[in-house]
């Protein structure tokens, strides 16, 4: 069978399947099941074109890896076939631990693991299964091959994993802001002393590339109208697992009933083989079912909550620099409270408070280093002629409270 297969991307066109072992994890159920989980949640409620997977996302980093190799070979940098196809195999593999509705549940079906634990967990699981072909990947995504620069190409803070979503992100949701010059910042690409820097002619670029992505949080991923379908989305799960734990029983696929009848401790989940395999069944679909029969349950929290994500009567956000007046937050908490007929506790899944962060650039853990003339390198916080790029810096935190429109 010819397994050197081309894809029609609408970002980059056509994207090629470069060897046998990448269509064949390319083919596994565990990464089809990406096709049914989307790349930005919930944020179609605001920009309707949003509906890309993470399945297009991991095919598009897998197509700028290839470019990147390109570029720093014509440099004279040694990568190995079988580097270039390990690194291939790790950008490719490197969400395939997402679960359904990506960041928005990854506090609320597996109790806080981190997806990138998972995708690792995975690739572990995958490599006994290939027999030891993803044994030099997963080297290099776990950042203990000698060769730094390919392990930054996939977890960085300019590596091609943000350069795809930004660009992929902006495409689909048709906010121009986001948009970046991902080939003339590939083209910059270079390695010193094992690392990846940035040539000096691409610092107009790198800038950008931070702008976009601070204005591309604030705009897109924390949209108020974002946050609100996910808070309720969270509120829920959250719901469903009580009831769930009573021991009253829910409509949901056996997948789904898995995570809602047990907290799975992340020691359980890597030692318990039942749990991942639970887990790799799991999709945006499973969550988006179980809400549809939800909505008319006996439970009037469960159903209520159900109804505003279906009908998108969501919550209203208020988001500050400060903590919400406190006499304020219990007044509405109190109204919610006689106008639902719920008690202080019930009435929380209603009206609460929560933090929002945004970091663009994380000087100190990986920096964008700028390659000078002269072959030493600067950070590209100093490197940069923008006074406010030095601000990016810094964690921007904010407070939200969310109600409902009814009060």
């Amino acid at each position: 069978m010819n397994k050197k297969k081309i894809i029609n991307d609408p970002v980059y066109g056509f994207i090629s399947i470069p060897s046998a072992i990448i269509f064949d994890l390319i083919s596994h159920p565990y990464f089809q099941r990406l096709r049914y989980i989307k790349q930005l949640g919930m944020t179609h409620l605001v920009y309707p074109g949003a509906l890309h997977t993470r399945f297009h996302h991991a095919l598009g980093a897998m197509h700028l890896m290839k470019l990147a190799v390109e570029v720093l070979r014509g440099k004279g940098h040694e990568i190995t076939p079988g580097e270039e196809e390990a690194a291939t195999i790790a950008i490719l593999l490197h969400d395939i631990g997402h679960g359904p509705f990506s960041h928005a549940l990854e506090d609320s079906l597996v109790n806080g693991i981190k997806h990138e634990d998972i995708s690792m967990f995975i690739m572990e699981q995958l490599n006994a299964e290939f027999k030891g072909q993803l044994t030099f990947a997963i080297e290099i995504f776990k950042g203990n091959y000698h060769k730094r620069f390919l392990t930054q190409l996939i977890s960085g803070q300019m590596d091609l994993d943000r350069m795809d979503y930004l660009n992929r992100d902006s495409f689909f949701t048709g906010v121009s802001e986001g948009v970046i010059s991902f080939d003339r910042i590939i083209k910059m690409f270079n390695v010193l002393n094992n690392d990846l820097v940035i040539e000096e002619k691409g610092i107009y670029s790198v800038e950008k590339f931070l702008i976009a992505r601070r204005l591309m949080y604030w705009q897109v991923y924390l949209h108020k109208t974002v946050i609100a379908g996910e808070q309720v989305l969270v509120k829920i799960l959250k719901r469903a697992k009580a009831i769930s734990a009573a021991g009253d029983a829910l409509f949901a696929a056996p997948a789904l009933d898995h995570f809602l009848k047990r907290e799975v401790t992340e020691e359980e989940f890597f030692s318990e083989k039942t749990h991942l395999t639970a887990f790799v069944k799991l999709d945006d679909q499973d969550i988006f079912t179980a809400l549809k029969v939800w909505r008319d349950h006996p439970d009037r929290i469960l159903s209520r909550l159900c109804k505003m994500l279906t009908d998108r009567d969501l919550y209203k956000v208020e988001i500050s620099n400060h903590e919400p007046d406190r006499d304020r937050f219990i007044m509405l908490k109190e109204n919610i409270a006689e106008l639902l007929k719920l008690t202080a506790e019930e009435a929380s899944f209603f009206v609460f408070c929560d933090v929002i962060r945004n970091r663009a650039y994380n000087a100190g853990n990986g920096n964008i280093n700028i390659l000078l003339k002269n072959n030493s390198i600067i950070d590209i916080a100093k490197a940069s002629d923008l006074s406010n790029l030095e601000s990016l810096d810094r964690t921007v935190q904010k407070h939200i409270l969310c109600y409902p429109r009814i009060i």
